[in-house]
């Protein structure tokens, strides 16, 4: 059985980590008054602030901070500031029986990826592929808040996972299926092959989406995929949007489903929104859903907080 976090409730408290790439003070800074706005507080890690380059500071330093919001019992939920690369790198540094014994909601997207699967598959704690605090910002979509809040703030089940109006999700191979839903970003997901932070796929719906990619490089991950055997065993595919991915050779994002997903003969769901995109769906990393191609829906069928 899945650990499921508690529940996140107004006056609770946020920890804020800088896992992967920097992010400039100022802008920390105003996402944390915007935060705070809405009612919760935040409790800072050692280095926030830090740059080292393209990093947050060391691998070391990172995974300390994300240690100690999961070992502070006044946090409830850890909020990374941004993605970017090198989340990976922490994952040697990280204690899980100490991440099991202690959980929280954790959120996040893009690099943020690696880390959110790895803690289900590590220490069966649902994770949450939705908001960075880079998100919290007056230029954020309603749909946002309201996918991010109602995930983690609600026992409610089951309940459809729901597009933002105008965005139909679209069936592209017939099938039903349930079962634990994994993924994320899929450049991010792509680095762990091989490694012992490798994504499980089996028995499992996977979630796949990319951002500023030309569409032969997301060919060339989604072979690998392919190749390392992720779609064989997976139950069911849905792919999110390829937001800001260029046509390659004449070919769009949508020829490369046609051509190389739907034939692997998987139950397809497309055109969902979520990380990268302007809209962001919040999909709980472990948790059971219902894929439904034939009806176009996706639902959750177990609360993903407690």
């Amino acid at each position: 059985m899945p650990i499921k976090p508690r529940i996140l409730q107004r006056g609770d408290t946020v920890g804020i980590v800088a896992l992967g790439s920097p992010v400039a003070r100022s802008i920390i800074d105003a996402s944390i008054a915007f935060l705070q706005g809405m009612g919760l507080q935040v409790v800072l890690g050692k280095y926030v602030y830090a740059q080292n380059g393209f990093l947050a500071g060391t691998a070391q330093q990172r995974a300390e901070d994300l240690m100690s919001m999961f070992t502070n019992t006044q946090v409830k939920m850890i909020l990374p500031v941004r993605g970017g690369v090198g989340v990976e790198s922490i994952l040697p540094f990280l204690d899980y029986t100490v991440i099991a014994r202690n959980p929280k909601i954790v959120s996040g997207y893009s690099d943020i990826t690696v880390l959110l699967n790895i803690l289900y598959q590590f220490t069966d704690l649902i994770t949450f592929h939705s908001l960075l605090l880079i998100d919290f910002r007056p230029q954020t979509p309603a749909y946002n808040f309201e996918q991010f809040f109602t995930i983690t703030s609600s026992t409610v089940s089951p309940r459809p996972i729901l597009n933002p109006p105008g965005i139909p999700l679209t069936g592209r191979v017939q099938g039903n299926v349930s079962g634990p839903i994994v993924g994320g970003n899929l450049t991010s997901i792509v680095s762990t092959l091989g490694t012992p932070y490798e994504i499980n796929t089996a028995g499992k719906i996977i979630l796949l989406e990319e951002t500023h990619e030309p569409i032969n490089t997301v060919y060339r991950y989604i072979d690998h995929m392919r190749i390392a055997g992720k779609f064989e065993d997976c139950l069911g595919i849905i792919m999110g949007e390829c937001t800001d991915c260029p046509n390659a050779y004449g070919k769009s994002y949508s020829d490369l489903i046609s051509e190389f997903i739907a034939p692997l003969g998987k139950p397809l769901m497309t055109n969902l929104a979520s990380g990268h995109g302007f809209y962001k769906a919040a999909i709980p990393i472990g948790a059971r859903v219902n894929l439904n191609t034939s009806n176009n829906t996706i639902t959750l069928l177990e609360a993903a907080v407690s």
